[in-house]
């Protein structure tokens, strides 16, 4: 699969899904700085799936419309990159077929999502 890992992600969830065979795009790595409009936006031109922890891409998607190839919101309250690792495991485990197209909401105790219209 194709993901973008925005810059508060973090490298260390970037290099991990590259040791599991995905395509990677890191925010930090490669495009450090750049905004938000042009992340969700090259994101869908791109084909990206969005793992970020920015909540105002749900605002990007629900509010203003953007369309987009798929969304993980991750909203822990333990940030360390070891959790973020140990959480998308647990979704790609049980949802790894849902991902493209859904806008995702993760917390350590439950996953929520919806189609886009």
């Amino acid at each position: 699969m194709r993901f973008l890992v925005d810059e508060n992600t973090g490298v260390a969830v970037a290099r991990w899904l590259r040791e599991q065979g995905h395509e990677v795009f890191s925010i930090y790595e490669q495009a450090r700085g750049i905004d938000d409009d042009t992340i969700i936006q090259k994101a869908f031109d791109e084909n990206w799936i969005l793992i970020t922890s920015d909540k105002d891409f749900g605002d990007k998607v629900y509010r203003d419309q953007y369309p987009h190839r798929g969304v993980i919101l991750l909203r822990l309250e333990n940030e360390r990159s070891a959790n973020k690792i140990y959480i998308l495991q647990q979704v790609f485990e049980q949802y790894i077929e849902q991902l493209a197209d859904n806008f995702m909401v993760v917390t350590e105790t439950q996953i929520r999502f919806a189609r886009i219209q």
